[in-house]
């Protein structure tokens, strides 16, 4: 099997060599980037499995840079960053990030927080049913699409695992941890989950859904329990 390949950007030389190197004797194929602009051309040429990225770079943020890359494919993203408060936090998962994992940091917290991220991948892509629907809803796993009404829902790749595994048992009340365990984490995921990014990725999921005209809410909040899918009438 080809290792993953993952794009490291960072405009800091040491850390920017430092990963790289630690990533290749890992057996990544890796490349590099110390701005924006070169970020998107490697980003087009290389075509990486996942992005390793700083927020402040030279020419731009990582957050811009986080949703130009989504919008061309729905990579995975690991935001590096000395910003540790909540906001930068939440924005980035509001973004599509998969992950944060804040400066100074370790190899190989990095290491396993990659891992975890890519290993998420593989423990959600055997599930058998491959397209969901739920009157106007539709959800096509191998396309990893969704449609409401024909009109495509723009939802990152975290945030379609985690609607099609709630879509996957209909009426089954989530807890939040579940959610975390089951999409977010996987086995020996050393990943930060938690109640709140959860929250954060339910309520994009709702908003993009309703952006495309549906007034039907197919996630319900269960108070103090957690979530569940729901399908209309």
């Amino acid at each position: 099997m080809a290792s993953h390949k993952i794009l490291v950007v960072d405009d800091d030389q040491a850390i920017r060599i430092l990963v790289h190197r630690f990533l290749t004797n890992q057996e990544y194929q890796v490349e590099s980037a110390e701005d924006g602009k070169t970020a998107l051309i490697l980003f087009k040429e290389f075509q990486p499995d996942l992005v390793v990225l700083d927020i402040n770079l030279p020419d731009t943020t990582g957050f811009q840079l986080c949703q130009e890359m989504q919008s061309y494919n729905d990579v995975l993203v690991l935001m590096l960053s000395s910003l540790c408060d909540e906001v930068a936090k939440v924005r980035a998962f509001q973004l599509g990030a998969d992950d944060y994992l804040t400066k100074p940091f370790s190899l190989v917290e990095l290491n396993a927080r990659l891992k975890a991220i890519l290993k998420r991948q593989r423990l959600l892509s055997p599930i058998k049913l491959e397209r969901l629907v739920f009157g106007d809803l539709v959800i096509n796993n191998v396309e990893k699409e969704v449609r409401f009404q024909h009109k495509i829902v723009s939802l990152t790749n975290l945030q379609f695992n985690l609607l099609f595994c709630m879509a996957n048992q209909p009426g089954y009340v989530w807890s939040r941890s579940e959610l975390c365990d089951k999409v977010f984490k996987g086995e020996d995921s050393h990943w930060f989950g938690s109640a709140k990014v959860c929250d954060v990725h339910i309520s994009q999921i709702r908003k993009k859904i309703k952006s495309c005209g549906c007034d039907f809410e197919y996630i319900k909040t269960i108070i103090k329990v957690g979530y569940k899918f729901e399908a209309p009438v």
